[in-house]
């Protein structure tokens, strides 16, 4: 790896591993008992992200999910190199999330592989294959969409962050009981590469890439303004 890629690939690392830890993390509660239901799961994903992206933004841009630096890379705003890096870190720091979670969730290595499971996003009752790949791919194009919009536009407002947030938990509230509304490689890769849940995997590489090359066409190369 390039030594200028170092740092915004930590970046990258840490705030990838954030959303997982606190998403996981939060789906447990729920799981306990705790109030707040879907809506607690979708501001616990949603305010990570913003509070990330916000910390990472001036030192990798704050994807923290390879189909955000995908559509970035189909809209022209990144290079292949460092887009494969950044999957990497991304990735990466998904995985030390899942695998952390093992350590330090209760009830031991076999309960606590069941919670990281059932933070794994899967497909709800009824919903099928090529409809979960639909809506992941809708829910990532609104959150790549946002991304051009509120952080990568010239004309956009300093609110990158909180919009990028708020859009992860806006699609939660929506996607959540149909897809788990993952938007994200890296949501899903981690705690199941951790857990050993790999149901209907591709779906959140499909959807998600499919929804930010989308998003990377319509506002990469249509909309933007680069001055």
């Amino acid at each position: 790896m390039k030594p200028a890629l170092l740092k915004p690939c930590l970046a990258e690392f840490v705030g990838t591993f954030t959303l997982i830890f606190v998403g996981v993390g939060a789906i447990y509660q729920q799981a306990q008992g705790a109030g707040g239901g879907l809506l607690a799961v979708a501001l616990a994903h949603g305010l990570a992200i913003a509070v990330m992206v916000s910390a990472t933004g001036s030192i990798s841009g704050g994807h923290l999910n390879p189909a955000v630096t995908f559509g970035l890379l189909i809209g022209g705003k990144i290079d292949l190199s460092k887009t494969v890096a950044y999957w990497v870190a991304q990735l990466a720091g998904g995985s030390a999330a899942g695998f952390l979670l093992l350590g330090l969730l209760p009830g031991g290595a076999e309960a606590a592989a069941k919670i990281v499971a059932n933070g794994t996003p899967d497909l709800g009752a009824g919903v099928s294959v090529a409809q979960a790949i639909g809506i992941e791919a809708v829910l990532t194009f609104f959150l790549v969409f946002v991304v051009y919009g509120t952080a990568v536009d010239a004309r956009a407002p300093k609110i990158g962050g909180l919009a990028i947030g708020l859009t992860v938990a806006l699609d939660i509230l929506f996607g959540g009981p149909l897809t788990g509304a993952a938007m994200n490689p890296a949501r899903t890769f981690g705690p199941a590469l951790a857990s050993g849940h790999w149901n209907h995997h591709l779906v959140y590489w499909v959807g998600p890439l499919l929804g930010g090359a989308a998003a990377g066409l319509v506002y990469g190369r249509c909309l933007i303004r680069e001055d």
